[in-house]
């Protein structure tokens, strides 16, 4: 077999079957993968991943087919997962914390002719799978790809294949599947060249395998020949642990886990001067909590704005402008963002509106959704294929990018855009305030009105904080009320899901 070359930043196309063979060929007894007890070498990675991929063509799997995956953090996870992407398969890697009848959907809406589940999807996801698609339990992968062959079929993939499937419904609710193609995959392995992946490095990912957040790290790792360290449940302590026991160097985390560690009685006692690179993304990362990270934790601090329908990124080197820490970075090498109007109509430098990106990281559309893969694009005047945000922002004069709010969150109240972005900044500036969200809730006399939902340190009257706010800002961004909560609801990573917020203020109305 041809030894595939190793990555660099601009190598061409480089699909899983060939830089996993190089990593099983070049340092065959390397750690690849480490998950509890477990420990999977180069070697034994990919020779496990080769049984997935020959018991799934024995079972009539072809290329360009989709297998979903289900379950908790585990080397088996991995191990399927890059099993169906050597046979050139889709993944669809869906959210255990959803329903099964959700799942269900899901799996059908991805056209998946295998799922693969842990012990406690399988109980719960079984039933609901229709009769000729095959369930594999990860605790039973050797049994199932006995007598396959000892080798998969060859498959040449092409950089516009799906490499998975994710399923996101950010904090709207509906689930869409988002097509990432292999070539957007491979953009994101050769941008791991600047953050020093490679044999040596050590990535602990504390965040959940089926989100794109979590990925965008785990590929690189591999890619590059470091090593992977899996904790299926994130706790602070036990992160600390696990980071200063296995010398981390690598780590992505959303700004909820950073904020958890950084509260954490213990952080300075535990040794992380192994860190060189430390990543955030998913969610708004507040910049006090940013100086924090950077005044008591090694290595440096990158925050990653995009989507997982790609487009554009911005990327912020914390250290290196740390007088920028209140917006998201400038725009990655080779990714155009602009801004755009309501009307589509791209506007001048300093002003206000939708991000929208393009560069090779791209979706390919909504899985089944032509329409809303439509709706999620803007094309400029030569023609060429944006992905919009959703977001609105602006460019400072030095190119750095200043997020206001989602267009869909922004309050219009008495005709005036009212940013609760803005509203929960002054909040946070209160010393009983942990945590606070700001939603727009309907008004007979405004149209829209804004409402706070705070989660206070120590008892706090909500009236009284309530009015302390109302004296630090102008009068259309008034707080109409404010609710105190023991926490916010909250995604598997770490975005506070506003459409809860908005349906209990319902439910408060309706009760009376």
């Amino acid at each position: 077999m041809t030894l595939t070359p190793a990555p660099t930043a601009d190598t061409p196309f480089q699909h899983p079957a060939q830089w996993l063979a190089r990593h099983a060929q070049v340092q065959p007894e390397a750690i690849a993968l480490v998950c509890g007890d477990t420990r999977l070498s180069y070697a034994a990675l990919h020779q496990q991943a080769g049984q997935v991929a020959a018991a799934l063509q024995r079972d009539g799997a072809w290329p360009q087919q989709t297998v979903a995956l289900c379950a908790v953090a585990s080397a088996e996870y991995i191990v399927a997962f890059l099993g169906a992407l050597r046979a050139g398969l889709a993944v669809a890697p869906l959210a255990p914390g959803a329903t099964p009848q959700q799942l269900a959907a899901m799996v059908a809406d991805a056209g998946a002719r295998h799922v693969f589940v842990d012990e406690a999807m399988a109980t719960l996801l079984g039933p609901l799978l229709p009769p000729g698609l095959k369930q594999v339990r990860l605790s039973r992968l050797h049994a199932w790809w006995a007598g396959a062959p000892a080798q998969p079929a060859v498959v040449a993939v092409q950089p516009d294949w799906a490499f998975n499937i994710i399923y996101s419904s950010g904090t709207t609710g509906t689930p869409k599947g988002i097509v990432q193609p292999h070539g957007m995959r491979w953009s994101h392995i050769q941008r791991g060249a600047a953050a020093g992946y490679g044999p040596g490095n050590t990535t602990l990912v504390a965040t959940p395998l089926y989100s794109n957040t979590t990925l965008v790290v785990v590929w690189p790792t591999l890619a590059w020949g470091g090593t992977l360290v899996l904790m299926p449940k994130f706790d602070a302590r036990g992160y600390l642990q696990l980071a200063q026991a296995h010398r981390a160097t690598h780590t992505m985390l959303v700004p909820v886990q950073y904020q958890r560690l950084m509260d954490h009685a213990e952080f300075d006692r535990f040794n992380l001067g192994s860190f060189r690179f430390k990543a955030c993304t998913s969610a708004p990362f507040t910049p006090e909590l940013k100086a924090r990270v950077l005044a008591r934790w090694p290595g440096e601090l990158v925050e990653y704005y995009g989507m997982t329908e790609g487009g554009g990124t911005c990327i912020l080197h914390a250290q290196q402008h740390p007088h920028k820490l209140h917006t998201v970075g400038q725009p990655a090498p080779g990714h155009d963002m602009r801004l755009i109007d309501e009307a589509g109509v791209q506007l001048p430098p300093g002003a206000t509106g939708e991000v929208v990106g393009r560069s090779p990281a791209m979706m390919s559309g909504y899985a089944n959704q032509p329409e809303l893969s439509a709706q999620a694009e803007w094309h400029d005047a030569q023609g060429l294929r944006f992905i919009r945000t959703g977001d609105v922002g602006r460019f400072d004069e030095d190119g750095f990018l200043v997020l206001m709010d989602r267009r869909k969150d922004m309050v219009i109240s008495g005709g005036f855009n009212v940013y609760p972005s803005d509203l929960e900044a002054v909040l946070r500036q209160h010393p009983q305030v942990a945590d606070a969200a700001v939603v727009g809730v309907p008004s007979a006399a405004w149209g829209e009105t804004p409402v706070a939902y705070v989660v206070a340190r120590d008892h706090t009257d909500a009236t009284a904080l309530r009015d302390w706010v109302n004296a630090q800002i102008g009068k259309t961004q008034r707080l109409h009320d404010l609710v105190l909560l023991p926490e916010l609801p909250r995604s598997a990573i770490g975005k506070v899901l506003k459409r809860e917020l908005r349906l209990q203020w319902e439910q408060r109305q309706t009760a009376g």
